[in-house]
């Protein structure tokens, strides 16, 4: 696997874990077009690379993301509808994406997680939240819409919830976040937040790589596909799991009372 060069974000391999900074601090991480490219780059620098079992994603300088880059949509205005169209659809590309990559993708949120930074969190597999984060959608405050995250709003804390924050702009923090159902840990401080990624990192190791990538797959189609169907398909893909390589080494090492490979 090679990662590509990467302007705006920051990449440690550790191991089985990717490290993915959002590297434009001065801005609080704003959501360039470049930004977006680089992402969608390395993303799929590592989709089918099972030595990569996780994918941290984080914020350089106490934020996450304060939402669109207002320079990129100042030079959209230059070229009209068009432009800011194919701006907006690229980040909804990112997310897209991002829901469906096959690691385990765990976001880290501090300080400001707003707009492109809230859809980021939705799509997220683990959120793990400091307790002052400041989450929100202030796109209707500003005249435009949350056009890109809608959906993903929508799915991840339901429409009534999402409705009520997106037609108010309302800012909330990691507490609250955690309650919503967006997060799923809200710590206290930074050395907590710490603690609790790494509590979770060892679990995602404990899980077979192969594995997590069908059953996460398994989980994203149980919102589009019928359920007979999908459930035909999932036996048969339980059927090649079990007879699988990783199938055989869980099994023996279930007998053998000792960890399997994947968890060495």
């Amino acid at each position: 696997m090679t990662l590509p060069n990467c302007d705006t974000l920051l990449l440690e391999r550790d191991g089985g874990v990717l490290h993915v900074t959002l590297n434009r601090p001065d801005s609080r991480n704003a959501m360039s077009l470049a930004m977006v490219g680089e992402l969608r780059a390395v993303l799929a620098a590592v989709r089918d690379d099972r030595g990569v079992r996780a994918i941290v994603l984080r914020g350089a300088g106490g934020h996450f993301c304060a939402g669109g880059d207002i320079k990129d949509m100042a030079g959209a205005r230059a070229a009209g509808p068009d432009a800011y169209a194919a701006l907006n659809r690229a980040f909804g590309g990112l997310l897209e994406e991002a829901q469906a990559q096959p690691q385990v993708l765990v976001a880290v949120l501090e300080g400001a997680v707003l707009g492109g930074g809230f859809g980021l969190a939705c799509v997220s597999d683990i959120a793990i939240a400091v307790a002052d984060a400041q989450f929100g959608l202030p796109e209707t405050s500003l005249g435009i819409l949350p056009a890109q995250i809608a959906p993903f709003v929508v799915k991840r804390i339901g429409l009534t919830q999402a409705r009520r924050l997106a037609l108010t702009a309302a800012r909330f923090d990691g507490d609250q976040a955690l309650r919503l159902g967006l997060v799923h840990f809200s710590e206290a401080d930074a050395a907590a937040l710490g603690q609790r990624l790494a509590e979770c990192l060892e679990q995602v190791h404990r899980c077979a790589p192969g594995a997590n990538a069908a059953t996460k797959a398994l989980l994203l189609a149980t919102e589009s596909e019928a359920l007979g169907p999908l459930l035909d398909a999932a036996a048969r893909q339980f059927a090649d799991a079990v007879t699988g390589a990783e199938g055989a080494e869980g099994t023996m090492a279930f007998v053998q009372k000792r960890k399997p490979n994947w968890a060495q």
